[in-house]
Formats: C-alpha cells, sequence, structure tokens
C-alpha cells in the first residue's frame, strides 16, 4: 500500500498531497520515517495498545512536516495541522504533534504514548537501520559542526537512558525496550570514542 493510500481522512486529498511533498526530502526526517511511524502505530495497535486511527494516523502525518534541524519544527507543523485540518481534528493532532519535541507523554495520555512510542521506535531497529537512522540524523544536522553534533547527539541520547523506561505504552516496552536501550548504549559510546 504506498503513503498516499494510508491517508486517513476520506478526502483532503490536496493537504495529504502536500505533506508527502514536504516529507519527500533527504535525511532520516523523510518519507521512509513516516512510513515507519505508521507501520508502527499498526503494531501498537495491533498488540492492543488504545490508538485511535484517526486522530493520532494523523498526528504523524504531521509531526515532523516542517523540519530544518530548527528548535521549532514541531511548533511549525503544529501550526501547520492548526491551519489545514478540520476543526474536528486540528487541535489534538497539533497537541499531539508538539509532544513529539519531548517524548514525554502524561501518564493518562494515551494517543500522546502511541505517537511518542511510535516515533521512537527507530531505536529498536536492527543495527543495520539503526545505524543508517543515525547517519541520517547526522545528515538531517549537517549545519552543525562535528563537535557540537556529537555532544548535543550525546546529551540526547543520555536523556533517553536516564529514562525509567523509553518507551510510554506496555506494548512498546515489550516489543522494543531491550533492543532500544542497547543501541543507544552502543551509539552513545561510539560517540564518546569508546
Amino acid at each position: 500500500m504506498s503513503l498516499a493510500d494510508r491517508w486517513p481522512l476520506l478526502d483532503h486529498h490536496a493537504l495529504r498531497d502536500d505533506l508527502l511533498a514536504a516529507w519527500d526530502r533527504p535525511g532520516y526526517h523523510g518519507l521512509l520515517h513516516l512510513e515507519e511511524v505508521l507501520d508502527r502505530l499498526d503494531l501498537l495497535a495491533a498488540a492492543g495498545a488504545p490508538v485511535d486511527p484517526t486522530t493520532v494516523a494523523l498526528a504523524a502525518w504531521f509531526h515532523d512536516a516542517v523540519y530544518d534541524g530548527a528548535e521549532d519544527d514541531e511548533a511549525r507543523s503544529a501550526a501547520w495541522a492548526e491551519r489545514a485540518l478540520p476543526a474536528t481534528y486540528a487541535d489534538e493532532v497539533a497537541r499531539l504533534v508538539r509532544l513529539t519535541a519531548d517524548h514525554r507523554p502524561a501518564d493518562d495520555d494515551p494517543a500522546g504514548a502511541a505517537l511518542s512510542d511510535a516515533d521512537l521506535a527507530i531505536l529498536a531497529a536492527p543495527r543495520e537501520r539503526y545505524d543508517a537512522y543515525a547517519a541520517g540524523v547526522r545528515a538531517d544536522f549537517a549545519h552543525v559542526g562535528d563537535d557540537d553534533f556529537r555532544a548535543g547527539r550525546a546529551a540526547v541520547l543520555r536523556d533517553l537512558l536516564e529514562r525509567p523506561h523509553l518507551f510510554s505504552t506496555p506494548q512498546a516496552r515489550s516489543l522494543w525496550e531491550d533492543a532500544a536501550r542497547a543501541n543507544v548504549e552502543r551509539e552513545l559510546a561510539d560517540l564518546s570514542g569508546r
């Protein structure tokens, strides 16, 4: 099934096409990332996570729609959702998109937990895919010098490892926690030159 066929609304095809065009870029935050997040939402739903298929899928479509490697990428993506989506979805989708800035949903936020977990699930990818993801993230931040990138990336990875769990839903923890921790620890060691 093509990404276009996975658009969760029956209409708004021009918006879907605009989003596909926005996602069509090099680096990690491109079309493959969108496809993988949608796939992971499907896996979480199949494992029993309470996922609202339309709202959370729309949030996946918008969560990195604007991506320049800037601090306000999520805010600009959320603002696009607020402007472009029907009122029925706009506020909730924008809220979910903003959550992907730090992936820290509240305990009583199943939609935020599902989206955050689907977005972070790349951390549990097999080694070859994880290494391609890490290289893609570096490409996304090509405008940042090597030393600054290593320091910033290491800080992000340490923050993830300091959490009691990388994932918010029990389904994601069962599916991905151990592999994700191993990958993050390995990348952090590589960045530190150990």
